[in-house]
């Protein structure tokens, strides 16, 4: 995301932001004000080392920036998607958590949405497509572990050598690590 000013013309142009951030929560939530822990709910953070998949615009940008201390967060590739799904994949069929592991579950519930299998769902997620909020709901928040060899440094963001904060493409390389 990168603001450009043109002094010509006194505009400003930013760059359309398309796509998904997959979050970790990577501290427990002592010490954190309600609005954040509001914010870690509606991300569906309610445990420390879930992830979950959240659509990028500004207001999900602003809400990311109030919880920045308990995350980590950035731009997954499609093998991290795919080995998310099918190795920690469950759904919410009826309220309760189900392993995905036959795409007659997927089709039952999201067939109406025109996915019918897990590489239509990964596709979904991956693209940002029109059905990514019916799609990213049926995957129940992903249980990870805590990462091999542990997180950096804890207290300092990702751009001083710690762990939370904005990975953008590395979030590649920690998912591997937790799953």
């Amino acid at each position: 995301f990168f603001f450009f000013n043109d002094t010509a013309t006194t505009e400003i142009y930013t760059e359309q932001i398309v796509g998904s951030v997959r979050c970790v929560q990577e501290t427990g939530i002592n010490h954190c004000d309600p609005r954040s822990k509001r914010i870690l709910r509606l991300f569906r953070l309610r445990q420390l080392h879930n992830a979950s998949f959240v659509k990028l615009n500004k207001a999900t940008q602003n809400m990311i920036q109030k919880i920045l201390p308990w995350v980590t967060f950035g731009h997954p590739n499609r093998k991290t998607i795919s080995q998310l799904v099918y190795k920690r994949g469950y759904g919410k069929i009826d309220g309760q958590r189900i392993p995905l592991t036959d795409n007659k579950l997927i089709e039952e519930q999201l067939g109406k949405y025109n996915i019918i299998c897990m590489e239509d769902l990964i596709h979904e997620i991956l693209t940002c497509g029109p059905h990514f909020k019916q799609a990213n709901n049926f995957l129940w928040p992903f249980k990870l572990n805590s990462p091999k060899e542990g997180w950096e440094k804890k207290r300092h963001p990702y751009q001083n050598g710690g762990a939370f904060g904005n990975r953008e493409n590395y979030i590649n390389e920690v998912a591997r690590r937790m799953i």
